[in-house]
């Protein structure tokens, strides 16, 4: 093993000690409960089991057959999501033959970021999550169930399902993809069709077709941002079925890796191998999930919802440690926006399998982790999975070298010897960077500030020509107690536009940048954030922003008497009226006042 690893999860570990066994106490005594149907009254059984056909009933009563609860986020407007409709009715049929019963317990919201981006609607995205979270306790509070199936794909959807598992830490737990969309216009194109509409070149008609072209079915979007980097790192962490995550969901296999979700959670609520996740999910399987998402330049969102669900679990971590680990942890994949491939390409070149396996082997990852897997060993994530007789699945050996070595490489051969994500910290407070998908001519940017209260403004500016020059973008009044720090994903093009004309710019903002940050520098989640007097709001327009990830730091260059006499910025009163009002935001009025810092997760149920 890598010295670093062991640094980093030692500290981790000594960090958590306290909380983490506060939880395992916690998960222990749920464990030694009896079970739900026999521990309840007989009102209670009658109720949560009224509607199950009279044998279900018998084998969960009577022979105390083990009883599996279902959380799905399914809605028919996600691509991602939709698939997920009929598959209750595949989950039951399995349980079924296998003598066992399961049960949908509840749903959950699942909203698409790609529909809200830019609009009000995205300002209760991240405050998604842990609604998602509650949803998830809700439906299992319902206390009959013996084990979970988590089904959710997209990008806040995933941490808020493992956070409410792991709140349930008791119950052994598997999550179940959907798979991607099959591959449409490349992400390239699309992208160049965006900056051309930025620029007036062409109109609406043509980006429709172009966007319409890349996003045209079931299936996750087929970049690697939060949604796809989720299924990168529950595979990493040995929640799903082996291999499932990037198997189309109109492929044969897919269902056939559905079916083998009910035979691998009911193999771990056995006696032999009993594995709740609330035990699984320990330290080394939380750095695990770390170490791939720097691993394969994954989403910047992680550095947020990471250290949420690592919380839930009892578990301190914070992006000093993403940033130890990235010192050591080599760049072993490169999918858009950090290269050409999509996660198509990327599955036919070896995947999440390849990039494991290599992690293993070079001492980047933890192997002998618990894992729902059947061997009980991270090792048989470095496998693929492909369709066997009578609809089964079995696994086989990766070959030694990648399919594609411009998409996956060898551990002994990275792109990079450093992970995809920097810290940054200064005078301005603490971000966190993408650098993977960022040239390297431009990890150094040093230019005048010009201060934006809104992305509007910014892309106001821009439409008006009045851009046309070297500048640190400073967009403030993004982070979660301001307006639920949304994505700022609208602002990539006109950004990438100026960068293609030669301009030296960058991005600097305490919101979000998104799963899709580019190739733009862009230094985000800025913590403190304004709103909480973080120094960020000392910036004026004019002054010098040095933007520097080789060396970590994040500075205004002005002398320390003036920087001291600066009074923080204040949010105008309609701002904040604008921000607390409309398309629902008033009910998230509690989680933005509540809320914790990006860096501690923004979570809002501590």
């Amino acid at each position: 093993m890598k010295q670093i690893l062991l640094d980093v999860t030692q500290r981790i570990t000594e960090r958590s000690a306290a909380t983490r066994s506060a939880y395992l106490r916690r998960v222990d005594a749920a464990i030694q409960r009896p079970r739900g149907s026999d521990r309840m009254g007989c009102a209670n059984v009658a109720h949560a089991f009224a509607a199950l056909p009279s044998n279900d009933k018998l084998r969960i009563v009577a022979e105390r057959a083990p009883h599996i609860g279902i959380v799905t986020a399914y809605n028919d407007m996600l691509s991602a999501h939709q698939p997920y409709e009929g598959f209750p009715a595949v989950i039951r049929d399995e349980a079924h033959r296998l003598g066992i019963t399961a049960q949908v317990a509840g749903g959950v919201p699942a909203m698409c970021d790609g529909v809200t981006q830019g609009l009000p609607g995205m300002e209760l995205s991240l405050f998604s999550r842990d609604n998602i979270a509650m949803g998830t306790a809700i439906a299992l509070t319902h206390d009959v169930f013996d084990a979970a199936l988590l089904l959710g794909v997209c990008d806040k959807i995933v941490p808020g399902l493992l956070i409410g598992a792991l709140h349930f830490g008791h119950l052994p737990c598997v999550f179940v993809p959907a798979g991607p969309m099959s591959t449409g216009l490349p992400n390239s194109d699309k992208a160049k069709v965006r900056e051309q509409f930025a620029q007036g070149l062409v109109g609406r008609e043509e980006l429709l077709a172009a966007e319409s072209a890349a996003y045209h079915g079931p299936g996750t979007c087929t970049f690697y941002g939060t949604a796809n980097s989720n299924q990168m790192l529950l595979e990493a962490m040995g929640l799903h079925v082996p291999g499932a995550a990037f198997v189309h969901p109109h492929d044969g296999l897919r269902e056939a890796l559905t079916r083998e979700a009910v035979r691998h959670v009911l193999a771990i609520t056995q006696k032999g191998r009993f594995t709740p996740i609330g035990r699984q999910v320990d330290e080394r399987v939380i750095v695990n999930a770390m170490v791939a998402l720097l691993a394969t330049g994954g989403s910047t969102n992680h550095l947020i919802h990471w250290v949420a669900v690592a919380r839930a679990a009892g578990i301190l971590i914070d992006w000093s440690d993403f940033s130890a680990l990235s010192e050591a942890v080599p760049l072993l994949a490169r999918v858009y926006p950090n290269g050409a491939a999509d996660v198509n390409q990327f599955q036919a070149a070896g995947g999440p399998g390849f990039v494991i396996r290599e992690l293993i082997d070079g001492g980047f990852m933890f192997a002998d982790v618990a894992t729902v897997s059947a061997h009980n060993t991270l090792r048989d994530y470095g496998r693929l999975p492909e369709l066997a007789a009578e609809g089964r699945v079995a696994w086989r050996d990766l070959p030694p070298d990648s399919g594609d070595d411009h998409i996956v490489r060898r551990a002994d051969a990275p792109f990079s010897e450093t992970g995809g994500l920097k810290l940054l910290t200064g005078n301005l407070g603490r971000a966190v960077i993408k650098v993977s998908a960022v040239p390297a001519t431009h990890h150094v940017i040093e230019a005048p500030a010009r201060v934006f209260d809104s992305q509007e403004e910014l892309l106001a500016a821009f439409k008006a020509g009045e851009l046309e020059h070297d500048f640190v973008a400073v967009v403030r009044f993004q982070g979660p107690r301001a307006n639920g720090m949304p994505e700022l994903h609208k602002l990539t093009p006109p950004l990438g536009v100026l960068q293609g004309k030669g301009f030296r710019v960058a991005l600097v903002t305490d919101g979000r940048m998104s799963g899709a940050s580019g190739k733009v520098p862009a230094a985000i989640h800025v913590s403190p954030e304004v709103l909480a007097d973080g120094p960020l709001g000392k910036v004026r327009t004019g002054d010098i922003i040095r933007l520097d990830a080789e060396a970590g730091t994040l500075q205004a260059l002005v002398d320390d008497a003036t920087w001291a006499s600066r009074e923080v910025a204040t949010i105008s009163d309609a701002a904040v009226e604008t921000n607390a009002h409309g398309l629902g935001r008033e009910l998230f009025g509690g989680m933005r006042r509540n809320v914790r810092t990006a860096e501690e997760g923004a979570v809002t149920w501590l």
